[in-house]
């Protein structure tokens, strides 16, 4: 089951983002290059969390002449220096984040769809004394996964069970 359903952002969320790009970019020492903003502006318009295919084909939509490598390369400077995170998916394509708000995910196994959800008892638990042994923990991400509603209903219509 593949269910496409972008959830687009309003504007104001959008430059909100993009202002917020802007600052981290300064504030990192990176520079800010229209390909940068353009590769950004589509991870800041929508909350799939597309992964770099989907970014390239959509960007190249404006900026015919950006390449495959391009967009990798962007992604993962701006993935190292902590302006985007890179979060699971269901499959091996590599998916991207433009909200760097303390959040958590929810992965449909079915579509593969990951929205983001906010919620202060995840915020709050206790890093186990195991992860700790390891090494110093920097932040939690919360990943929950199972069908969502679409994907549910999909196979509550079809009568088959998941």
């Amino acid at each position: 089951i593949r269910i496409h359903c972008p959830i687009m952002m309003y504007p104001a969320q959008i430059e909100d983002r993009l202002r917020e790009f802007q600052k981290m970019c300064r504030s990192r020492g990176l520079k800010m290059t229209h390909q940068r903003m353009e590769i950004f502006r589509e991870l800041a318009s929508s909350e799939e969390h597309p992964d770099a295919e989907t970014v390239y084909a959509r960007v190249r939509q404006r900026i015919p002449s950006l390449s495959l490598d391009t967009i990798y390369r962007t992604l993962h400077l701006l993935e190292d220096r902590g302006v985007i995170a890179r979060v699971g998916s269901t499959r091996d394509r590599a998916r991207f984040d433009s909200n760097m708000d303390r959040h958590h995910h929810f992965v449909c196994t079915g579509c593969e769809m990951i929205r983001d959800f906010y919620s202060d008892a995840l915020d709050e638990l206790p890093v186990p004394s195991e992860a700790s042994k390891l090494g110093r923990v920097k932040t939690v991400h919360v990943e929950l996964r199972g069908l969502c509603r679409a994907c549910q209903d999909k196979l509550q219509t079809s009568g088959k069970t998941k």
